[in-house]
């Protein structure tokens, strides 16, 4: 069976908000082809690095590939994209040339072409998120390792938002604390919450596809046990007081949610945001200041900003 290829030249800031774009309308899969994922996996000399960086990629553009069967797709569609992919830019997000192509392609090259993009790769001191089909050796006694399948998208732990996330975690998760995950998409943070040592992890995520996604991840990893995921919009209507909140999503969201995130921690409790541009950070500090938050500590990488604030009282 041939399959449609819909491809958006982009950003590096803007590919996890392009994959959702089209996970949202219904992509089958979808692969990222980002040569600073091979940058920087080459500045750390990896000894199974073989493969040259001008064999996978001719410029240094990023390509957002999603793929549809032919009936799910016509000109609307196309239109509803592109416009999409231009709004990224209201919420401070670089998009590049922002541009949709469309080709056929058989069945073969969408099941394995993708995969040559992705390898191994070290996000934090003690996380690495390996593809799922991939072998791969421990280089350290105490690495733990998060197995993906990045087709499926969402988010596969390389993106500075995420890297940042998982920073973070990495300093506050030090044992038998409960998580929230508010935004899962693939599930990333909640499996690396379980390998960190917290003893309950619930996620959350508004989009049908993206628990889907997290769920089938999560089962990659039969090590960490039992996840809850459930279709909610961000944390309203939820009663669970938790030690440790975790939010990866555009500032925009993140301005929805002060009160809720407030409600859901416990007091000394910890929560962390990310997926803040530069130029949106004062805004979602003060919001969250205002709500009754202190900020404890701000990780950048890039425009990027990562926060981490606790709640000190009720």
């Amino acid at each position: 069976m041939d399959w449609l290829e819909v491809t958006v030249v982009t950003h590096t800031e803007s590919v996890e908000a392009v994959s959702g774009i089209f996970m949202e309308i219904g992509a089958k899969g979808v692969s990222i082809e980002d040569p600073l994922d091979y940058d920087q996996l080459n500045q750390e000399q990896l000894e199974w690095l073989s493969v040259e960086r001008k064999s996978l990629y001719e410029t240094d553009e990023v390509f957002v590939k999603a793929y549809f069967q032919p009936n799910q797709w016509n000109d609307e569609m196309t239109e509803i994209v592109t416009n999409r992919v231009q709004e990224l830019k209201s919420f401070g997000l670089t998009i590049g040339k922002g541009i949709v192509t469309l080709q056929t392609v058989g069945e073969a090259d969408w099941a394995e072409a993708w995969k040559k993009y992705y390898f191994p790769v070290r996000v934090t001191r003690y996380l690495t998120v390996v593809p799922s089909w991939l072998e791969y050796q421990k280089q350290q006694e105490d690495e733990l390792l998060i197995r993906l399948d990045p087709g499926l998208a969402f988010g596969t732990g390389t993106h500075p938002t995420t890297q940042l996330s998982l920073t973070a975690m990495e300093q506050y998760v030090r044992g038998g604390e409960s998580v929230l995950d508010v935004g899962t998409g693939s599930g990333v943070l909640s499996i690396a919450a379980k390998l960190l040592g917290a003893s309950d992890v619930t996620a959350f995520d508004i989009d049908e596809m993206a628990t889907r996604v997290s769920k089938e991840n999560i089962s990659l990893n039969p090590e960490v046990g039992e996840i809850a995921v459930y279709e909610n919009n961000l944390l309203q209507g939820i009663h669970q007081p938790s030690d440790l909140i975790v939010a990866n999503i555009l500032a925009e969201i993140l301005l929805m949610m002060p009160t809720d995130a407030y409600h859901n921690l416990k007091e000394n409790g910890v929560l962390i945001l990310s997926g803040i541009i530069q130029s949106k950070a004062e805004e979602v500090r003060s919001a969250y200041e205002n709500a009754g938050f202190t900020l404890k500590q701000q990780l950048t990488m890039g425009e990027w900003n990562t926060f981490v604030m606790t709640k000190v009282k009720d």
